[in-house]
C-alpha cells in the first residue's frame, strides 16, 4: 500500500526537484499526485514500497535540516548585503495592494468591534 511522504501544496519547485533527486539517489521509488483540474485535491508525494518508509523519512528529515540551514545562511547573507526584502520593500512594490489590505483590516475590525461598543451605550 502506498504511503504519503510529503504534502506538496505551497512547496517551491526547487525544493521538489531536490526531493526527487534525493529519492532517486537513495533508490527510493516515489510518485506524485496532482491537485487535480480545479486544485481541490491534495498534491502529494507518495512512497511506492512501504519497506522503504524509514529510509525515506530519515532522508527527508536530513534534507529538511540541510535546506533550513542553507536558506537561513542565504537570508543572513542577503541581510548583511542589504538585499533582503523588508515589509516596507513589499509595500513599495505594490502600494495599492497594501492600502487595500489595510482598508479591509480596518473594516473587519470596525465590523467586529461596533456591536460590543453599542452594547455599552
Amino acid at each position: 500500500m502506498a504511503t504519503q511522504l510529503v504534502k506538496l501544496r505551497n512547496v517551491p519547485e526547487d525544493e521538489l526537484e531536490e526531493i526527487y533527486e534525493l529519492m532517486e539517489v537513495n533508490g527510493i521509488e516515489v510518485y506524485e499526485t496532482s491537485a487535480g483540474n480545479w486544485g481541490m485535491s491534495m498534491p502529494a508525494l507518495w512512497l511506492r514500497h512501504d519497506e522503504q518508509l524509514e529510509m525515506a523519512k530519515s532522508v527527508l528529515k536530513q534534507h529538511e535540516i540541510d535546506r533550513f540551514q542553507r536558506m537561513r545562511a542565504e537570508y543572513e547573507a542577503q541581510k548583511q548585503e542589504g538585499k533582503a526584502r523588508t515589509f516596507l520593500d513589499i509595500a513599495r512594490e505594490n502600494p495599492f495592494r497594501y492600502v487595500a489590505y489595510l482598508v479591509m483590516i480596518v473594516a473587519l475590525l470596525y465590523i467586529s468591534i461596533v456591536p460590543f461598543i453599542s452594547l455599552i451605550n
